[in-house]
């Protein structure tokens, strides 16, 4: 699926929002909900971790696989 014509805003502290026709636009659409984890690989691909538990344990201080 392709996304297109959508906002980035980037905050000082690095955090960031994409927002679309409404703030919430790729929320309602299910792209990603409240509470959801994500980790960027070497490509810059964000890959969702479904639990944060496991995701400390398999990954090292960098944030990418062992």
């Amino acid at each position: 699926m392709l996304w297109i014509d959508y906002t980035i805003d980037q905050y000082p502290d690095g955090s960031f929002t994409v927002k679309g026709d409404t703030p919430t636009e790729l929320i309602d659409k299910g792209l990603y909900k409240p509470g959801d984890i994500f980790l960027v690989d070497e490509e810059g691909v964000l890959r969702k971790i479904d639990k944060l538990s496991e995701m400390i344990l398999t990954h090292d201080d960098s944030g990418f696989n062992k």
